[in-house]
């Protein structure tokens, strides 16, 4: 008996149901009584009351029985009737009928290749398919319920209840304040200090109550572990225990990374190919040559402190340089430009899918119908009429939408203007040490090299600062506006914050890109930003060209972005979360509660899912708008997914709170932004081609100006190379660019080869971009947005849900017409029974 009464207290303590071992816990409320909080006791006292008014069930667990003898927990239960009305009210779908159209498929040749990557059928598929249509409260016996206890699962329970929290009020029914109700008012005035819904068991063992389900385990198991990297994830497990809005988070995650392996493969041929032609460089060469590269004097970087110095200076940066500046980089610039189209049309099929196979193929109007946000309703004090449903709604007036626009317009041009200055003051600084003293560093780096790695050193470290301000600006604005629906919030927040952080981290890389070096001048006529005055002079780029600084600051923005996002996402909830149970681990594991452990977990937040999904798409933009400068990008960033994936799964399952299941049919917003950066990767990458790298100069050379008329480029440095004459100095000094030399009758004027290059760089930019965009809208055209099977299947699935509902129907008025005439008529019944007897008139 001892042990027996043992056993259950353990089991009630590590249980997700009542003491009763019967209701469920949908979702618990935690919070401090303290002496002083009268008010929010009376908060507290009304809007339980109001909970239990509209159906649910509370539990409340005294302080003495909490590991820190000070917090209580409410637990909630929603009974049947709740959760059947309100998944009437929500249009939740659920099973009907079990899917028997599924063909039988077909075995691929060689399947057994990728079995080690497989999971096992159970985990990835852990329920059978069924037809399924909106539920009604009115018709239970169409609907597959064989048990009410578990018809809604764990995640759609707690949906419902957080839909009731959200818009339950917290004061009497005598105040007519719209504005005091919704749990998240009560977390941020600290009437409550959490509300989360339970995970169903400990991540490292099966929960000791047979009635949980462990999912959480079997997530851990076979998706969060690093070891699994390797393996498919079980994508319909995660959306049964998260809810789809963060199903569709990994299975998008997991398809780019998918696709980033053909990228990183022909990523890392086009630079195996450059490393292999390096003995083909004849300019490299000619600039480490003693006799060629050493006798050219190059005229100083900068006013004053810069010395003179020698071409041969640049040796190694112009090996390195051709590393990436090659006749691969080219053709890695159009595949890009189909590779990216490729990769959204095949997600569009991919999402297409699953929005059938996860019921989400018409969520939108249900979502923007049906889902408004508390803070919404509560702001609005007038009402317009709805065109499509022909009834009041509230409305905002216009004023906040227009200081939105205006603010957001005016933020994003600021910060531009500061960060692009900002770039070139250090930079220009920088270039103040004279070049005898920057070479101690070492043989391998220039003066240029130096500035452009310490530069992007600190422009990595400002933008890590300033993501923060940004997050707070950004949901400030947002919050401006009052957005009508949780959809709109998140799309108009989501717009906000890529425009800030495509400030942030790209402003650095276009300025390198297509600034630096653009428009320097020449000695005696150098351009200076914001005037002489400033005695900043504008940058100039290696002989060797700007590409290999723009992909050093591509290197070191992107990969030290992705290092520290991992580090900080795994390091910073593991730390806070020893720290925050570091009391209760004295504790017996017996004694320390469901609840309780949730409870010192970290909150997952309204950002978390946000917060990965821009994390991704910055690096989308590295991969794809600067791509022709560093073509082992993708490797990078394929590295990089395969262990974010198991990062956020380890996180999710372990180091957070359980987050309230959503639903979600595609990526939001996200998806035209990715849209547009597709688009502008093209221009962007053809543009550097074009004028960033040495490739359009060194084409026209070799088959316009080459004096021997070979197909070769003996002779190519020279000829890039401007004189000017310096008389206190006997030799001539160069610089770089196309202009007459000293004493010719247009002597520092552009040269004529300077306009055909500058010809043969906007040719190329309108011939690749035309080729590109014909390829991309002709796949698109090509490949259909929802596969034929998938639109066939949700066609059948609308037929069953009508042909269904009008046999049920018609069934259920036959039964009832058969009642009502054995109790009115006593006769034998006919061959129509449920007729009623009509008179006949004789005729005349």
């Amino acid at each position: 008996p001892v042990q027996q009464l043992i056993n259950l207290c353990r089991n009630l303590k590590d249980s997700v149901f009542f003491r009763d071992g019967v209701r469920r816990i949908d979702f618990v409320l935690s919070y401090v009584d303290e002496k002083d909080g009268e008010r929010k006791q009376e908060r507290r006292r009304i809007y339980e009351d109001n909970l239990v008014n509209v159906g649910l069930e509370l539990e409340t667990e005294s302080k003495s029985e909490s590991e820190d003898g000070k917090t209580y927990f409410v637990k909630i239960h929603a009974p049947w009737e709740v959760l059947s009305t309100y998944a009437s009210v929500l249009n939740l779908k659920v099973p009907f009928k079990v899917d028997d159209t599924l063909d039988e498929k077909t075995e691929m040749p060689m399947s057994w290749l990728a079995t080690p990557f497989r999971l096992p059928k159970d985990i990835m598929h852990p329920e059978p398919d069924y037809f399924t249509a909106p539920f009604n409260k009115d018709k239970p016996d169409f609907f597959l319920i064989n048990d009410k206890d578990t018809f809604f699962p764990p995640s759609t329970r707690n949906r419902i209840v957080y839909y009731i929290l959200s818009r339950c009020s917290y004061t009497g029914e005598e105040c007519a304040d719209k504005d005091k109700k919704g749990i998240k008012r009560l977390l941020n005035n600290s009437t409550y200090t959490a509300a989360f819904p339970l995970h169903d068991s400990r991540y490292w063992t099966r929960s000791k109550d047979a009635n949980c389900e462990s999912e959480r385990y079997t997530l851990y198991k076979y998706w969060a572990k690093f070891l699994c990297f390797f393996k498919e994830q079980p994508l319909d497990l995660v959306r049964n225990y998260y809810g789809e809005k963060i199903g569709i988070y990994f299975a998008w995650l997991g398809f780019y990374t998918e696709m980033l392996l053909f990228a990183a493969v022909v990523g890392t041929i086009c630079f195996l190919y450059g490393f292999l032609t390096f003995d083909d460089n004849e300019w490299s060469k000619e600039i480490c040559n003693e006799k060629i590269g050493g006798n050219i004097v190059m005229c100083p970087l900068c006013d004053k402190k810069c010395s003179f110095w020698k071409l041969n200076t640049t040796c190694n940066s112009s090996w390195q340089s051709h590393l990436f500046d090659n006749v691969a980089t080219v053709f890695f610039a159009i595949f890009m430009g189909i590779w990216v189209t490729l990769f959204l049309e095949f997600w569009k099929r991919r999402q297409a899918r699953l929005e059938y196979e996860w019921d989400l193929f018409d969520f939108e109007e249900e979502q923007q119908q049906l889902q408004l946000r508390p803070e919404y309703e509560a702001k609005c004090t007038k009402h317009e009429k709805n065109p499509i449903t022909q009834e009041m709604e509230p409305r905002l007036p216009l004023t906040s939408k227009c200081v939105r626009t205006c603010l957001s317009g005016a933020t994003v041009l600021l910060w531009v203007t500061y960060r692009l200055a900002v770039y070139a003051a250090f930079a220009s600084i920088m270039k103040q040490s004279p070049t005898n003293h920057l070479e101690v560093v070492g043989p391998y780096i220039t003066p240029q090299l130096a500035t452009s790695v310490t530069a992007s050193c600190i422009n990595f470290v400002i933008i890590m600062i300033l993501n923060l301000m940004y997050e707070k600006v950004a949901i400030w604005i947002t919050d401006m506006e009052i957005p009508k629906t949780h959809l709109e919030y998140e799309n108009k927040l989501t717009v906000k914050m890529f425009l800030f952080q495509f400030v942030n981290y790209y402003s650095s890389c276009f300025y390198v890109a297509f600034f630096k070096g653009k428009f320097v001048g020449y000695p005696g006529d150098y351009a200076y930003m914001f005037g002489k005055w400033s005695k900043l002079r504008n940058e100039e780029c290696d002989p060797g060209g700007c590409l290999i600084e723009l992909t050093t600051q591509l290197v070191i923005v992107m990969t030290g972005k992705q290092v520290w996002g991992n580090i900080q996402e795994a390091l910073v909830p593991w730390m806070m979360n020893w720290w925050g149970s570091r009391k209760a681990r004295n504790h017996p594991e017996s004694l320390y509660s469901r609840w309780e452990q949730d409870h010192d977990l970290q909150g997952f937040g309204q950002l978390g899912l946000f917060d990965e999904y821009l994390e991704m798409v910055i690096q989308f933009g590295f991969i794809t708008l600067f791509v022709a400068s560093f073509p082992l990008a993708p490797l990078l960033a394929l590295i990089n997914n395969i262990i974010e994936i198991r990062v956020d799964a380890w996180k999710l399952t372990t180091q957070f709170r359980r987050p309230v299941a959503a639903k979600a049919h595609s990526i939001g917003a996200w998806e035209e932004i990715l849209n547009g950066m597709a688009v502008l990767s093209v221009v962007t990458n053809a543009f550097i081609v074009a004028f960033t790298s040495d490739m359009i100069p060194r084409l026209v050379y070799m088959y316009a100006y080459q004096p021997d008329g070979e197909l070769n480029m003996k002779g190519y440095i020279n000829n890039s190379l401007s004189v000017f004459n310096i008389s206190e100095i006997p030799l001539e000094n160069r610089y770089r660019d196309y202009r007459y030399p000293p004493g010719h009758e247009k002597q520092y004027s552009h040269t004529m080869q300077f306009w055909h290059i500058l010809a043969a760089k906007l040719a190329f930019v309108i011939i690749m971009e035309h080729v590109v965009f014909l390829v991309k809208y002709f796949v698109a055209w090509l490949i259909p947005d929802v596969p034929s099977d998938v639109r066939a299947r949700i066609k059948r699935e609308r037929y069953l849900v009508q042909k269904e509902l009008h046999d049920y129907e018609v069934e259920k008025l036959k039964i009832q017409l058969s009642h009502q005439n054995h109790q009115e008529c006593t006769c034998t019944p006919g061959i129509y029974p449920y007729l009623s007897k009509h008179e006949v008139l004789p005729e005349f």
